[in-house]
């Protein structure tokens, strides 16, 4: 399913929400937030540096560089938030009967012709999350990202469109 995008600010920043309901514990879950060894199986150019608010994340640039991502909120088993460049990044963890509703809520300071790529890249992360948790792989990460691609991109037309806000 895709994410629900829609603006929260008068001719401004937009809101995309994705969530999925896991069948496993929300400890399991928040070990793949969290934990540098399991976010590696799923984005291995993030990484924890220091788990606190006020602390980062830092994703890998390559070439030596780093990009640092301030932890905004921190809420153990429950909520994680980070700077995404001008954007914010905001987990949210559950339980529920069936196990734990994720939640990734990306504030989008502005949409470019980037932002469909982002949101492709985050719905193939949250499935990979799944199909890890469940002992399954995603076959090939980067067609199930161009699938997604060209959904996003066409989302994000009708959004800019002001047909689906």
């Amino acid at each position: 399913m895709l994410a629900v995008i829609q603006s929260i600010e008068n001719g401004g920043a937009y809101e995309a929400r994705f969530e999925r309901v896991l069948g496993h514990s929300v400890a399991s879950v928040w070990a793949m937030l969290t934990d540098n060894g399991q976010l590696a199986k799923w984005f291995p150019e993030l990484s924890v540096d220091d788990l606190r608010v006020g602390g980062a994340f830092k994703f890998d640039m390559g070439g030596g560089n780093a990009e640092r991502m301030e932890i905004l909120a921190l809420e153990p088993l429950a909520v994680l938030a980070y700077t995404w460049a001008e954007d914010r990044v905001r987990f949210e963890l559950a339980e529920t009967p069936e196990g734990c509703r994720l939640a990734l809520i990306e504030r989008i300071a502005q949409i470019t012709d980037h932002t469909p790529r982002d949101l492709a890249g985050w719905h193939v992360c949250l499935d990979v999350i799944a199909a890890l948790l469940d002992g399954r792989t995603v076959e090939s990460r980067k067609a199930a990202w161009e699938k997604e691609y060209e959904a996003y991109k066409e989302l994000i037309e009708r959004v800019r469109a002001g047909s689906d806000e």
